[in-house]
């Protein structure tokens, strides 16, 4: 029998050097080797046998250990020798931090970083970052593979801040190793991050198979989702089928590319502040022998989004800023003498168009030869700039699951002690979050083997202009449904961040209270969350239970933020309300009121706190 070298055998990511492994859970090591080969897996005195599947995949279940370490993780081949090992591991807990910007800001660009750095040494604290990557199915391995790195001056600044001091403060209490894993991308929709089963779940078999045909068939899968962005475009312009500008484009006026960049850069222009929707076009003369071939048009980076059509047919959708295009064009999309590129740009924030530079950008030809294209482009900014393009299953940032399938899956069935999500500023708008988030909690729970597993939700920061009198407000419905889920899932906190928000900065500095509120949570200490809401006579009482102490309205002897809603005249109404104890009491004013509103704005100015100095997130609840 030939045994595997050390070169074929290897530890899952979340097993190298300087690792934290979960304490008192079973233990499933993961990695690759020679199909068919068995392998001994030992670490803490403690021995699993495992044998690589036909994919070189294989897995070992240690029984579960107690905190403690360091130790060799030590993987031996059939001969009894050590073929892979990691090194100075630990037993302790491990937190898996996810999200969009939020969970992601990093350390350096939070809150009192100067004072914070000289405390970042603790080799007992260990950090994972996680690359940004996206895949349309799940993947076993990460596609560049992460290292373990203690807290150091140099490892914590561009970790996760939200993460890293909830972490600290989990070392801190426990005395035990923690491992901080940071998986986390600005901008997402929690759709990205659903497992498989939960998209077809949410989305429907449809767009679960229009993905799997994007797996096999990226040109194939556009022209099936194209009618869709097509229905869009024409209800969007008024257009005509067939007189649209991919069909048309000499219908539009013309103006040459100053120069093959971000037209944010281009000088004498509008578009330094512009964001929106611009036609590019650019004409190609190919001869009979070109045409007949496929070939791949390259565009470089295109800043946020391309619908890209050759003749009239379309050819690709792509959201992303920091992908270069690359799009295979069939022999059926050209034809011999002048051929015309249409491409629809949209620019939602920061930069928008071509990246460039004018080289990364040409025709490459089945047969090995080029045509150059980073000259020779105009533009024309659409005559309508109304969003809400449809996004197709494949999306970067807003795609089905394929977030998780390249940045969550490749984590394997690891064990861990909690999940913190914060994420939902991608989603305001989007009803029903607390069902999505239903699915991604059951999804996570079932990836990592414990139908249990604690998970702390990060209710939305305040953000926007204040509201002055009762308004409809988007991110107060998604914190009330972030609260709903919270509610009814059982294991999951929501921890309110709503007094942290910064009314002009989508991304508030605080991070420090809000690891100080994550690790309080995940300790099981109480958090004050809404329980009902019911008539006393002239009184309407508001309950909460988890309060530490009693609550207190600051700065005042009424608690503001208190809207008191009739849904037959369907309007709100600002109603004054006294803290009592674990209450808050409302006078009735003499209207009908069927519901209590609190918090309901983007921005709410709110001076209700526990004891504990925790304040009450969103919510709406009927008065019984």
């Amino acid at each position: 029998m030939a045994f595997p070298s050390a070169a074929q055998v290897a530890l899952a990511p979340a097993f190298a050097d300087h690792a934290v492994i979960q304490r008192g859970q079973p233990i499933p090591v993961a990695g690759t080797a020679a199909p068919g080969e068995k392998l001994t897996v030992e670490l803490a005195g403690n021995r699993a046998t495992a044998t690589a599947d036909r994919d070189g995949a294989w897995q070992a279940r240690l029984a579960a250990l107690s905190a403690g370490g360091p130790y060799d993780l030590t993987v031996l081949g059939g001969d009894g020798r050590a073929v892979a090992t990691a090194k100075d591991v630990m037993l302790g807990d491990v937190w898996l931090c996810s999200g969009q910007s939020n969970m992601e800001l990093p350390v350096r660009r939070a809150l009192d970083f100067d004072n914070q750095a000289g405390g970042f040494a603790d080799p007992g604290l260990r950090l994972l970052t996680v690359e940004k990557a996206t895949a349309t199915v799940p993947q076993t391995r990460f596609s560049a593979a992460p290292s373990w790195l203690p807290a150091s001056a140099d490892s914590v600044p561009d970790f996760s801040a939200a993460c890293y001091y909830m972490a600290r403060d989990l070392r801190a209490a426990r005395g035990v190793a923690i491992g901080a894993i940071d998986a986390t991308w600005g901008g997402t929709q929690i759709r990205a991050w659903l497992t498989p089963a939960a998209t077809r779940t949410i989305y429907g078999e449809s767009e679960a198979d229009l993905l799997a045909l994007f797996t096999r068939d990226p040109l194939a899968a556009n022209q099936a989702f194209f009618p869709r962005w097509a229905d869009w475009w024409r209800k969007l312009s008024g257009d005509a089928a067939g007189n649209e500008p991919w069909n048309k484009p000499d219908r539009l006026t013309w103006t040459a590319f100053p120069a093959m960049s971000y037209w944010d850069e281009w000088k004498g222009t509008d578009f330094k502040a512009f964001n929106g929707y611009v036609w590019a076009r650019r004409s190609v003369t190919l001869t009979a022998g070109q045409a007949a071939q496929g070939a791949t048009l390259s565009l470089g980076v295109i800043d946020d989004s391309d619908e890209t059509f050759v003749n009239g047919k379309v050819v690709a959708n792509t959201f992303s800023w920091s992908d270069a295009r690359h799009y295979a064009v069939p022999a059926g999309h050209w034809r011999a003498g002048v051929n015309e590129i249409v491409v629809l740009v949209g620019d939602s924030w920061g930069n928008g168009g071509f990246r460039g530079p004018a080289d990364a950008l040409e025709l490459r030809f089945a047969d090995g030869s080029t045509i150059p294209l980073g000259e020779g482009w105009s533009y024309a900014i659409a005559t309508t700039q109304a969003g809400g393009a449809p996004r197709p299953p494949w999306d970067q940032i807003a795609g089905l699951g394929l977030i998780h399938n390249a940045m969550v899956a490749p984590l394997g069935p690891i064990r861990l002690d909690g999940i913190a999500w914060y994420q939902g500023e991608a989603d305001v708008g989007m009803p029903k979050y607390d069902a999505r988030l239903a699915a991604l909690i059951g999804g996570w729970r079932r990836q990592f083997g414990r139908t249990d597993l604690p998970v702390l939700v990060v209710g939305l920061a305040n953000f926007g202009a204040p509201a002055v009198k009762p308004v409809e407000s988007g991110w107060a419905l998604l914190r009330d449904e972030q609260r709903r889920a919270a509610d009814t899932i059982s294991g999951v906190t929501l921890v309110p961040a709503l007094d942290l928000g910064e009314r002009l900065d989508i991304h508030p500095a605080n991070k420090i209270e809000l690891g100080h509120r994550l690790a309080r949570a995940a300790e099981g200490k109480p958090l004050p969350r809404v329980a009902g809401a019911a008539r006393q006579g002239d009184t309407i009482v508001v309950r909460f239970d988890r309060v530490t102490g009693a609550l207190a309205s600051w700065s005042s002897d009424r608690a503001i933020g208190f809207e008191l809603c009739d849904d037959a005249a369907g309007s709100c109404r600002f109603a004054a309300a006294v803290a009592d104890g674990a209450t808050a009491r409302i006078a009735a004013d003499g209207q009908p009121a069927t519901r209590v509103r609190y918090a309901w704005a983007d921005t709410p100015i709110v001076n209700l706190f526990d004891g504990a100095n925790l304040p009450v997130t969103s919510f709406e609840i009927p008065i019984r």
